[in-house]
């Protein structure tokens, strides 16, 4: 006899709560029809996020790396976060 290789798939079922305005958006991006349905919309979203976490995480550990290996900085705590805020209202 032949052996059978059997996959069973479970669907994990989640109840969430989403805004009027993110309803929305989902239901707005399926009628584009980019998506079929509106689990397609939000696996991509989820997917998205992790690429975007990851790169946020990634660029954190490089710059606190660069920290570790440049010289003492002069600045104080305060005046590195007042010259992000003046960077911000520039952009």
């Amino acid at each position: 006899m032949d052996s059978v290789d059997i996959f069973a798939y479970i669907d994990i079922i989640m109840n969430i709560s989403f805004t009027k305005k993110q309803e929305e958006y989902i239901t707005n991006q399926v009628k584009s029809g980019e998506y079929q349905n509106n689990s397609e919309v939000i696996r991509d979203a989820l997917r998205l996020h992790q690429i975007y976490r990851d790169k946020v995480i990634a660029d954190l550990r490089a710059e606190i790396e660069k920290g570790l290996e440049s010289d003492t900085s002069g600045r104080s705590v305060q005046d590195i976060i007042e010259a992000k805020r003046r960077s911000r209202r520039t952009r």
